[in-house]
């Protein structure tokens, strides 16, 4: 059985004829609806337009729509002091106990941002932000668990009951 995302994806792009305006694609290990959003040239909001879902995981193997290569998505709408060239990372947040750092409790690990990089994390439920500190690296196993935060900064974000929680990440300032 196909499922219905996989389904509405061929059809929305039968529907799109050969007026390029998306291509099919099937997701692969490591992909986030922002890396494939930075490799097509487009924003994340712009790939969410073409495949509405009810969470913002991709599934291995799921196949989605992806814009031409002319690019069909506008900026998105940047927080204050938000970073133009990390136009905002969405999936999962995780924590564990953190890695201690004199400057402050609310920190975090990312697999890529470099160490010392301030960002912005945003529960994409209940709106809630919190600043943390990138000190350390991870998640590691999972792919759409992009950032593992501080139990400090998990529950200041009140993911702690959660376990695991849709985000947006933004950079605030790197080092």
């Amino acid at each position: 059985m196909w499922g219905w995302s996989r389904a509405a994806a061929l059809i929305g792009a039968a529907l799109l004829g050969t007026a390029g305006a998306a291509r099919v694609y099937r997701v692969q290990p490591g992909d986030t609806l922002w890396s494939l959003a930075r490799a097509n040239g487009t924003t994340v909001q712009a790939l969410l337009d073409l495949n509405p879902r009810p969470d913002s995981t991709l599934r291995l193997n799921e196949v989605i729509l992806l814009p031409d290569r002319e690019g069909t998505g506008t900026p998105a709408a940047q927080p204050s002091g938000a970073s133009t060239q990390f136009p905002g990372q969405v999936g999962q947040a995780v924590y564990y106990p953190g890695r201690p750092d004199p400057r402050t409790t609310m920190t975090a690990a990312h697999l890529t941002l470099p160490r010392g990089t301030w960002v912005r994390v945003t529960h994409r439920v209940t709106g809630r932000s919190v600043d943390v500190l990138i000190n350390d690296r991870g998640p590691f196993g999972m792919p759409s668990r992009i950032i593992d935060l501080s139990e400090a900064a998990a529950a200041q974000l009140g993911i702690i009951g959660e376990g695991v929680a849709p985000v947006t990440v933004v950079i605030l300032s790197r080092p």
